[in-house]
């Protein structure tokens, strides 16, 4: 673990290879990925079934590629009340929140009489990644679905990779509390791919989101462009500035939520309280030793975690913008004024009774965020994502007489002259006395 302190001459130094050193431990996966895109247009199903059996251990026909509707009814199943009860908590407050994002149309007529608008229509359809293995996230099936089926998507196909077979309960339960019906057993890259270029059994979709391991991500910058995506994400992180009489054990497992997703994940405590600072290191080394996933925390504490001290919060609200990070929370008695003050984070979680935990699961707001400084122009997943904006004018024959002959002009000076005779032919019609206002 990384401690610097502000006032170290060597803090600049120290701080540029604390966010460099994550990156430069990123493999290089493109050309594997390349090669299992490839092999998806050119052999599709078959491709899929052997990647399957080949990476997910699992034997697989083409006919066993869908999940049935039967065993996702015996999956809901086994999963409990209480945990039905608590999807639906979740799925309604997002529900909520990404309703409140739907936009309205524009249409207005301006001063030449020309009639000016948008209109928001949703996309055809959606493929949902959702990840498998090591853990399973069906909180990240609310965070996508529902945003998308708020939005109007009438078609959401959701790949998820079952390792040995095995089919995770709660994730095909938050799959039907959000509407998802169409869902495979494939993952990785190869879901990627048939999900953009489609293949007999799986029919193509025009936006792959969610998230997923470098090969995932790297599968989906190379589909881009044949399809949208949500973004390319790299692995989690938050920033915890922390002030004012704090618990140190509080802040070290706000830490740990991080560090616990991945050997990758980067996780960072920014204080002016020195004493604090050391108390939460010690809490996190406390923590580490009955964590279940330690092994896990335990490598992205070391190898990517800091705490930094820093001599006041506008120091820190300085580093804040410069990480730009997936995650904020700002613990202290009034957040309000460094809140104002940031610039750059995916999200942020106010004061002390505001963990980031609370964003994954029932805050209401998208979980799926810019990681990597990408808050620097990038923002979360919302209702947006699954909306295309579309321009339309209506000119009458007295507005194409007020704005024609600018637009001839300026294509005649571009030396586009079907573009200009486009307009002027109407003019002309219209100087002959046979245009109708």
């Amino acid at each position: 673990m990384n401690r610097l302190d502000t006032s170290s001459p060597d803090f600049d130094a120290a701080f540029a290879r604390l966010l460099a050193d994550r990156d430069s431990d990123t493999a290089r996966v493109d050309a594997p990925v390349t090669e299992i895109l490839a092999a998806i247009r050119r052999d599709g199903d078959a491709a899929l079934c052997e990647f399957t059996r080949r990476f997910d251990r699992m034997a697989i026909t083409p006919d066993r590629l869908r999940i049935t509707d039967a065993e996702i009814d015996a999956a809901c199943a086994e999963v409990s009340l209480s945990l039905h009860a608590a999807l639906d908590v979740a799925a309604t407050r997002i529900e909520s929140f990404h309703r409140a994002q739907l936009p309205d149309d524009l249409r207005y007529v301006d001063a030449q009489g020309v009639t000016l608008g948008m209109r928001w229509t949703p996309l055809d359809a959606v493929g949902l990644y959702v990840p498998g293995g090591t853990a399973a996230y069906p909180s990240s099936v609310l965070m996508n679905a529902v945003p998308a089926r708020v939005a109007g998507v009438r078609r959401l196909a959701m790949c998820v990779p079952t390792p040995d077979g095995v089919l995770n309960p709660l994730v095909l339960a938050a799959a039907r509390r959000a509407g998802v019906s169409e869902i495979y057993r494939v993952g990785g890259a190869q879901a990627v791919g048939a999900m953009a270029y489609g293949t007999k059994t799986i029919a193509p979709v025009d936006r792959v989101v969610g998230p997923g391991n470098a090969y995932v991500a790297e599968a989906k910058r190379q589909v881009f462009g044949r399809v949208g995506i949500d973004s390319i994400a790299g692995p989690s992180e938050i920033v915890i500035v922390a002030a004012d009489a704090n618990d140190p054990r509080a802040l070290a497992l706000d830490l740990l939520a991080q560090a616990e997703h991945d050997p990758m994940a980067q996780a960072v405590l920014i204080t002016p309280d020195a004493a604090l600072a050391q108390a939460v290191q010690d809490a996190v080394e406390a923590e580490l030793k009955t964590l279940p996933r330690a092994q896990i925390a335990r490598a992205s504490w070391d190898a990517h975690g800091a705490i930094i001290t820093v001599r006041t919060l506008d120091e820190a609200v300085e580093l804040v913008n410069r990480i730009a990070p997936e995650h904020l929370e700002l613990v202290m008695d009034n957040p309000q004024p460094v809140f104002d003050k940031v610039r750059h984070a995916g999200a942020i979680f106010l004061g002390r009774y505001c963990p980031e935990a609370i964003g994954d699961y029932v805050g209401g707001p998208n979980h799926v965020l810019p990681t990597s400084s990408t808050a620097r122009f990038a923002s979360g997943l919302s209702v947006f994502d699954f909306l295309k904006r579309t321009t339309f004018i209506d000119a009458n024959a007295d507005s194409l007489r007020t704005i024609g002959p600018a637009a001839v002009a300026l294509a005649r000076a571009e030396g586009l002259d079907a573009h200009a005779m486009s307009v002027s032919i109407r003019l002309e019609d219209l100087t002959r006395g046979s245009g109708k206002a």
